[in-house]
């Protein structure tokens, strides 16, 4: 039972990416990054701004860090990840996506001090193959000449700021309740996100786009923080984390029934090689010795 809720997670957040993608061109990007954020806050306010109100002793001096964080985790990731959907392919987006937990690793190597692994290297080596036999379609050598796909380079650039989002999480460990904090960062990302809603063309909430706000809101911003905090709960952090190799596969299924993308053959090959590098990384924990160097006389 206790693996239903990152299961359930996992599913939510695959089908997101399929939202996003299915966004593009019912309503644009910078209206359903709004919207997406200001329904949510407008649902968690009851419950929550009490409570917030209550502690704000002791959440007025982590404001800084909470403000980066909803730029990082809410406001940056999503909106590139939607003007991403109008150039690039969910399944494209979900294999990218899977690099995050590596990100993250490469940043608590850099930063944190945390030991370099024979895993991380051999898995960021196999990551990146895998990665680039995707954004190339499954020509490396046509990089050189046509370049990166700019919905691909969005979603790279989406990806590291959710891996630096999730990075600062870890270091500043800041003893807030979950659901305080989630909802401060959805406050700062209405704020940050107003000023580029109100300059950006509008469609307006329609028949056709109401039901891609609605999920991506309520499931993908309330429902799935709130079951993947609960499988961290029960599970921790190491084996709930894992679940997360699953999303470009459930992405890359979800994608072919609903968006019908034809699966290539570099997809599979790209995407597997992506996945056995982050799974290296993070079950081959030998540590990489450092030469030891004689002393000079």
């Amino acid at each position: 039972m206790n693996y239903a809720f990152p299961l359930l997670a996992i599913l939510i957040w695959a089908g997101n990416t399929v939202v996003t993608k299915l966004s593009a061109g019912a309503i644009f990007p910078a209206e359903i990054g709004f919207y997406r954020w200001l329904l949510a806050g407008l649902l968690f306010t009851p419950f929550l701004l009490p409570q917030v109100l209550r502690n704000r002793a002791a959440i007025a001096p982590h404001l800084g860090k909470i403000f980066v964080l909803g730029v990082l985790g809410m406001a940056m990731y999503q909106s590139l990840a939607y003007f991403a959907a109008g150039i690039t392919s969910a399944t494209n987006m979900g294999i990218i996506l899977s690099l995050m937990p590596l990100m993250s690793l490469a940043l608590a190597i850099a930063w944190l001090g945390q030991r370099l692994t024979f895993g991380a290297l051999c898995g960021a080596l196999l990551s990146f193959i895998g990665v680039l036999e995707v954004v190339s379609a499954g020509k490396p050598s046509a990089l050189l000449q046509q370049g990166l796909n700019s919905g691909d380079l969005l979603m790279l650039v989406a990806t590291f700021a959710y891996a630096l989002y999730s990075f600062l999480l870890k270091k500043w460990q800041l003893r807030l309740p979950a659901m305080q904090l989630l909802y401060l960062q959805v406050v700062v990302a209405i704020l940050v996100l107003l000023p580029l809603f109100l300059l950006s063309p509008k469609t307006g909430l329609n028949a056709q786009n109401i039901g891609l706000v609605l999920y991506a809101c309520v499931l993908a911003s309330m429902v799935a923080p709130r079951v993947w905090m609960q499988a961290v709960h029960r599970l921790g952090p190491s084996r709930t984390t894992l679940f997360f190799n699953l999303l470009p596969v459930v992405t890359a299924v979800i994608a072919a029934v609903v968006l019908d993308e034809q699966l290539a053959s570099y997809h599979l090959y790209g995407g597997l090689l992506t996945l056995a590098g982050v799974l290296l990384a993070e079950r081959w924990t030998t540590p990489v010795r450092r030469p030891v160097t004689a002393p000079q006389p």
